[in-house]
């Protein structure tokens, strides 16, 4: 039976510990609060006393913390970098690109070897299809670790030996996400405003999202080759329809700050001389 640590058992910790448990792994876990990890031990995981006990128990340890500094806390004041020679170690924790980096320099100074995760994932969503987890840092780790990753997410790609590229992907992923929460969320006030049912939109949205990525690795492409001069979409027609949103926000008395803001970037791009260029260009204004 194969052995896995996971330590701190929060909603997405202890989604990670069912899921391995459910997939025959013996599972040993660890949490300040021992009433946290009453679920999984009923369920056949193993509670450690310690930190140092259940990372000893396994060669390869998740770490599925509040965030980096809760990692640090942990393996530091309960003195189980004395137990992390020769052991994989899988952060899932929340952090920056930099921190990745840090963490990495002191892993390896304990003999550990690091592989940095980033979850784009809810807790019900691990073990299944859609979900995805980035990983970078040692190759050996994810390699030997595979069964595991494939276990967790539906897609785990290994973005390379650069250990802050995870964390870096996941933030570009985020601004991505929060961005279009925010267009979702005006578009909502936009229905509602016509007495239209928001619902509607979620479902046209799901039914159309391959073409928006499409759109999306087009886009990505224009600005990989710095191909701009012939726009599918310009910049100048697309602020044809952010003048439209600003004039259905003052028709319908709704909130305008989206419309404003994207008007305000827009105008400044077409202000440097890019409003003839593929929409994309709008990234020269933001370098």
């Amino acid at each position: 039976m194969k052995k896995i640590t996971i330590i701190g058992l929060g909603s997405m910790g202890s989604a990670i510990a069912h899921v391995l448990l459910d997939k025959g792994y013996q599972v040993y876990v660890w949490n300040r609060s021992s009433d946290k990890a009453q679920e999984v031990v009923q369920k056949g995981a193993h509670f450690g006393s310690t930190v140092d006990e259940v990372i000893r128990a396994s060669t390869t340890t998740i770490l599925c913390l509040s965030d980096y500094e809760a990692s640090y806390e942990v393996l530091v004041h309960l003195d189980a970098h004395s137990a992390l020679a020769g052991r994989a170690v899988l952060q899932l924790s929340t952090g920056s690109p930099q921190q990745a980096r840090d963490l990495e320099a002191w892993m390896l100074a304990k003999g550990a070897s690091y592989l940095d995760g980033a979850i784009a994932a809810s807790p019900s969503q691990i073990g299944q299809p859609e979900a995805a987890i980035f990983f970078s840092g040692a190759k050996a780790a994810y390699d030997e670790n595979t069964d595991i990753i494939n276990s967790l997410a539906g897609y785990a790609p290994f973005l390379g030996e650069k250990v802050s590229a995870a964390s870096t992907t996941d933030l570009a992923f985020l601004a991505y996400l929060f961005a279009a929460y925010i267009g979702f969320f005006h578009a909502a006030r936009i229905m509602e405003s016509d007495g239209l049912e928001v619902n509607g939109l979620g479902q046209l949205i799901a039914s159309i999202s391959p073409m928006i990525g499409d759109v999306m690795k087009y886009e990505s492409e224009v600005i990989h080759t710095e191909q701009y001069a012939k726009p599918q979409t310009s910049i100048n027609t697309c602020m044809v329809t952010i003048k439209l949103l600003q004039q259905q926000a003052r028709e319908a008395g709704i909130n305008n700050d989206l419309p404003a803001f994207a008007e305000r970037m827009f105008s400044r791009a077409i202000k440097e001389g890019y409003g003839n260029e593929e929409v994309a260009a709008i990234v020269k204004t933001l370098r």
